[in-house]
């Protein structure tokens, strides 16, 4: 079967998209635009988007976005107050410390305290009727770099569905989700590789086989900083304000949708164990556990 590819970088990572059996690159092109216009919405690494418009207006005015990014902010803020380790608010900490990037330092604990009072997920206001964003406090900063991926994802999947696209591959920088049937097996099913978090990207724990699903995966090994012979890793305890401490290494979860993907792997890998009968929805398909002394464990799928 045919298969057209469309390679570009955008979210701050290199992004494939594969298509099968397409006659022309509508469904690429179209996906592509979607992708810059969600990043022109939803970046915090420009000084203007939607939701630097939120930020700039800290501490003092409410905020009016578009219904898409409202109603994606209120799913981040809906998931910050379950309190499971997912924290949309957690932005100034991550400045602080700068883990993985130019200026990465283990700050004082009075820093961190102070930063710490700017990521309370009580000190957001939403309004429904007019879709308005309040951050309380000066120095607040909204992020929606946690779940930004799997939105975008789940909107690529919808798009390509409305062009008939019967088979594909969306992989936004490690997050995949694929959609349709494999033409690559008899049963459509589709081989996806867990990554080994001990190895660079593209080396793998080993594949498993699923239907059309969504793959994402939380870990500390791609962005560390080693300061005085310790190993710090770029994600924060919301709790204490510094990175978590943990035996894992990375916690891929297979799911439905992306975005549900983003949160249950932030989820388990703070809660760091499979939490009870999470198995038992549906639409969670399965879950690998890597841990830092380089054994793993898998469920609700096997892994070969």
């Amino acid at each position: 079967m045919q298969k057209r590819v469309k390679t570009l970088h955008a979210l701050g990572t290199r992004i494939n998209l594969t298509v099968f059996g397409e006659c022309d690159n509508d469904p690429l092109e179209a996906a592509a635009r979607l992708i810059q216009t969600e990043e022109n919405r939803l970046t915090v690494n420009r000084q203007q988007s939607e939701i630097m418009a939120i930020n700039h207006a800290a501490g003092k005015e409410s905020v009016s976005v578009s219904s898409a990014t409202y109603q994606l902010v209120r799913r981040a803020v809906a998931a910050s107050q379950e309190d499971f380790g997912f924290n949309a608010l957690i932005g100034p900490l991550v400045k602080l410390w700068k883990i993985g990037f130019a200026g990465a330092n283990v700050p004082e604990q009075a820093a961190i305290d102070q930063r710490l009072s700017l990521s309370h997920y009580q000190d957001i206001s939403l309004d429904d009727q007019t879709h308005q964003v309040m951050l309380a406090k000066e120095g607040m900063e909204l992020d929606l770099g946690g779940i930004a991926k799997g939105f975008i994802a789940d909107q690529i999947r919808t798009l390509w569905q409305a062009f008939g696209v019967e088979a594909g591959i969306i992989d936004l920088g490690g997050n995949l989700l694929t959609v349709g049937q494999s033409p690559n097996r008899s049963d459509g099913e589709w081989v996806i590789g867990v990554q080994d978090p001990g190895l660079s990207r593209h080396h793998d724990l080993g594949v498993t086989v699923l239907p059309a699903c969504s793959a994402v995966t939380s870990g500390i090994y791609e962005r560390f900083l080693i300061k005085d012979g310790v190993k710090y890793h770029h994600l924060m305890d919301p709790r204490t304000g510094r990175p978590l401490q943990t035996d894992l290494a990375g916690v891929t979860i297979f799911t439905h949708d992306s975005i549900q993907g983003e949160l249950e792997a932030k989820r388990l890998f703070f809660n760091g164990h499979l939490t009870k009968d999470w198995l038992k929805d549906p639409d969670h398909l399965g879950a690998v556990f890597a841990y830092q002394d380089g054994h793993h464990v898998s469920f609700g799928m096997t892994l070969s």
